[in-house]
């Protein structure tokens, strides 16, 4: 008997691949579509639907001088530069991926949330090239990254033997 496995599984990095196997199999959510991005390979840039939602994804890095994980949020126009992405570009989903040695988690921002937290631009007000992540397992040293940990929360779940399948289902159904 031979098996099929989906080519898109060799191209992911191992954070994505065990989110699908522990996380995305379990909701019924299934990966298609699925690109390395060109630009912020060392943050496992990539794009993908997720049940026809738009999803991209990065991991975040430790930094050595401040608490939290650092990921970056651009792209390059046509013309060169990098300028961050706008309300106007097709994502659903911002999803960010977090692991230490001992944990490991994922945000799931809704691009709305983005919007509104100055991330993604608008006509009005641009956004952000990169920004901070604080995990539940970050102990913030700022009151500017407690405010910032505790809305980000609401969007976070710890991947581990106990992680709450709802929570995600639903975190991927508010957009």
């Amino acid at each position: 008997m031979r098996i099929e496995i989906p080519t898109q599984i060799f191209q992911m990095d191992k954070n994505l691949n065990q989110i699908k196997t522990e996380i995305y199999d379990k909701c019924s959510l299934e990966i298609s579509d699925f690109k390395i991005e060109a630009e912020s390979k060392e943050y496992n840039a990539c794009r993908f639907q997720l049940n026809e939602l738009n999803i991209l994804s990065r991991n975040a890095k430790i930094t050595q001088k401040k608490v939290g994980q650092f990921v970056t949020f651009w792209k390059r126009n046509e013309n060169g530069p990098i300028e961050p992405f706008d309300e106007n570009d097709q994502i659903d989903f911002y999803t960010v991926n977090v692991r230490t040695e001992n944990e490991f988690g994922q945000f799931v921002f809704p691009k709305s949330l983005l919007i509104k937290k100055g991330i993604i631009s608008t006509e009005k007000k641009e956004g952000k090239r990169a920004f901070r992540v604080y995990p539940n397992w970050d102990i913030p040293k700022s009151k500017q990254a407690e405010r910032t940990q505790k809305w980000q929360l609401n969007y976070f779940y710890q991947i581990n033997s106990s992680t709450d399948l709802q929570k995600v289902t639903e975190l991927y159904n508010g957009k």
